[in-house]
């Protein structure tokens, strides 16, 4: 990770993890905007026509990932997901089925960790796509984040690795970034080492346009910024596909 929280090492990170990196999958950033609120920023990519048919839709403050062409879905299982939800203060987003995962956890009273320790990586092999997932956690009295990354494991890949990233202080135009693969390859290669930062700059259309006019062009396919008021919790989507519905 970014020791280095300088303009210039920011503006690095975006080059070189995002905008000259054809193919880092999909993407989360949580943090603050300069502008004091809270941020979760959630892409997605695609190679293949199944992955690529795809939108982003919202409904109270959740976010869904939907066909932009029903008639053409060949897989639902690893496209279609809610990809953000909200429970008691818990922001939640993942890039897969663990976010129900963790709502019902924490509506049990398991935490972030508890509830994702049963998940496992992404059965699509030779790639083993990991599951990344973050939370916003706001009504504590110390507001934090939290990130997971489960990737298969090296010597068996019918085994998980489960690491889990805790940040009690982030300050205003900062955010934590993972991603699900390091760059493009055939198998893709998931991502190494600990979460990156990334700057937060502007409101929730700034912010998109940071990142959607840095994704590769031919691979992106939806982008979501979700801006979280810091005193009343109440949050907003905002929505950039590449593709229409049908």
């Amino acid at each position: 990770m970014e020791n280095n929280n300088s303009s210039s090492s920011l503006q690095s990170n975006i080059e070189q993890r995002i905008k000259n990196n054809a193919y880092p999958g999909r993407g989360i950033i949580q943090g603050k905007s300069d502008m004091g609120e809270w941020v979760q920023v959630y892409w997605i990519m695609g190679r293949s026509n199944n992955s690529r048919n795809r939108i982003f839709s919202s409904n109270d403050g959740t976010l869904q990932t939907q066909a932009a062409d029903p008639s053409k879905v060949e897989d639902p299982s690893l496209i279609i997901y809610n990809a953000m939800r909200e429970i008691d203060g818990c922001f939640i987003v993942t890039n897969g089925s663990q976010t129900d995962a963790i709502y019902e956890g924490l509506q049990q009273g398991k935490s972030f960790d508890e509830s994702l320790l049963p998940q496992r990586h992404e059965p699509d092999a030779p790639n083993f796509t990991p599951r990344i997932s973050g939370c916003l956690h706001l009504k504590e009295e110390h507001p934090r984040a939290t990130l997971s990354i489960i990737k298969a494991n090296p010597f068996d890949v019918d085994h998980s690795e489960h690491h889990f990233f805790h940040y009690t202080v982030i300050a205003d135009g900062y955010g934590y970034a993972v991603t699900t693969y390091q760059e493009d390859g055939n198998p893709l290669p998931s991502f190494e080492g600990t979460p990156f930062l990334l700057p937060l700059h502007g409101n929730a259309q700034q912010i998109a346009d940071t990142f959607w006019n840095a994704l590769n062009g031919a691979n992106k396919i939806s982008l979501a910024v979700k801006t979280i008021d810091p005193l009343e919790l109440q949050s907003a989507i905002l929505i950039v596909n590449k593709y229409t519905s049908l």
